[in-house]
């Protein structure tokens, strides 16, 4: 079996670098880390419209491209590499994908066609307060009958809540989690920012009091669509950390090379070497993690649950080893806030804990392989 990226698939990976290399540069993400959207409209539209990137993976029929997640994965590596500031993640690997394994024509066919073009920012709300990922924590009532509910409740940690026009819901009725959409000015809708360690990638707070929602398939099967939903987002944020462990081993490699000190290059003590190859050993491992998992969610195999919680938990602590020994490589500038090492830092801290940590998904782990 071939794991090398195709061709078309380099030329992907170059053609998105080049665009985040030209928009989302360290002055580009400082700058818009400090506004409360989070996100330039101007790249945001160029992305949907030029580049067809919010519908890579939305079928022909409802505007997209109907490329395979085997494209999204490099797309995602490119801008976890670029800490790109935009809606793209809780659009995409979230409510785009929930939209897609939801069952529901209709609701493809009304909402898939506006975020494959840009037009709509869309977002997944289904942790709570308690800070459960699983179904458990989904204990927001929703009342209603046929296709119109309200919600009542409160939503914690959704990517990108203040800003989505669509909001894709999560909550129990009488036949258990099912999912609901809501429209972004949806009367008794409250939408709060939420201070973040990591300033890239903006939550929000949503609370509902009697808020209208519109059923999303069938009641009570919400957990079934989630639970795969919530595999394919782990594969998507796995990529993510792959892009952003590797050029955290390529900044530190390029500096142990350029700094100078007792008259050669720090590159040439041994303690550094040793960091530099064991930064390079978990990046090429999580490479393996995650393109195969990529592979598995293009194919949604049998093997897509197990891979994907492997992938995330190896992803996430590499990814943070690689950030932390990146700051010590760089010794006392690694610690400023001029340097773009502590932007890598906060995003591998986020990453890890987003769709639960490493030891979350190696308990999961553990009970999908059945031991």
């Amino acid at each position: 079996m071939n794991f090398a990226f195709s061709e078309e698939q380099e030329e992907l990976r170059k053609v998105v670098r080049d665009f985040l290399n030209a928009k989302s540069d360290e002055g580009a993400v400082r700058e818009l880390m400090e506004t409360d959207s989070g996100y330039d409209p101007a790249v945001w539209s160029q992305m949907g419209e030029q580049m067809g990137l919010q519908g890579l993976i939305i079928p022909e029929e409802f505007g997209g491209s109907g490329y395979s997640y085997v494209e999204l994965i490099v797309v995602l590596e490119e801008m976890g590499r670029r800490l790109l500031c935009a809606p793209y993640f809780a659009t995409v690997a979230l409510a785009a994908n929930t939209l897609l394994h939801s069952g529901d024509d209709a609701a493809k066919a009304e909402y898939l066609p506006g975020i494959a073009s840009g037009e709509t920012i869309a977002t997944l709300a289904f942790t709570e307060a308690n800070g459960k990922w699983d179904e458990s924590g989904i204990t927001m009532p929703a009342t209603g009958s046929g296709s119109d509910y309200t919600l009542t409740g409160e939503k914690m940690y959704v990517l990108d809540g203040t800003t989505a026009g669509l909001i894709l819901v999560a909550a129990r009725t009488a036949g258990g989690v099912s999912l609901f959409a809501v429209q972004g000015d949806a009367a008794g809708l409250t939408r709060e920012g939420l201070s973040t360690m990591d300033q890239t990638r903006k939550q929000a707070r949503l609370s509902f009091d009697g808020t209208p929602a519109k059923l999303i398939g069938t009641e009570g099967g919400g957990w079934d669509v989630l639970s795969r939903v919530l595999d394919l987002a782990a594969v998507a944020l796995a990529a993510e950390q792959v892009g952003g462990a590797q050029e955290c081993l390529e900044m530190a490699v390029q500096y142990a090379k350029d700094r100078v000190q007792f008259g050669r290059p720090i590159g040439s003590f041994q303690a550094i070497k040793h960091k530099c190859a064991d930064m390079l050993l978990e990046v090429e491992s999580s490479k393996s993690a995650a393109y195969y998992a990529g592979w598995c969610a293009s194919e949604l195999n049998d093997e897509l649950p197990s891979v994907a919680s492997l992938a995330k938990s190896y992803c996430s602590e590499a990814y943070f080893h690689t950030t932390a020994e990146n700051i010590q490589i760089h010794g006392g500038i690694g610690f400023t806030w001029e340097h773009p090492a502590h932007l890598y830092f906060k995003r591998a801290k986020s990453s890890e804990l987003f769709l639960g940590d490493p030891t979350y998904h190696r308990e999961l782990l553990a009970q999908r392989i059945g031991i």
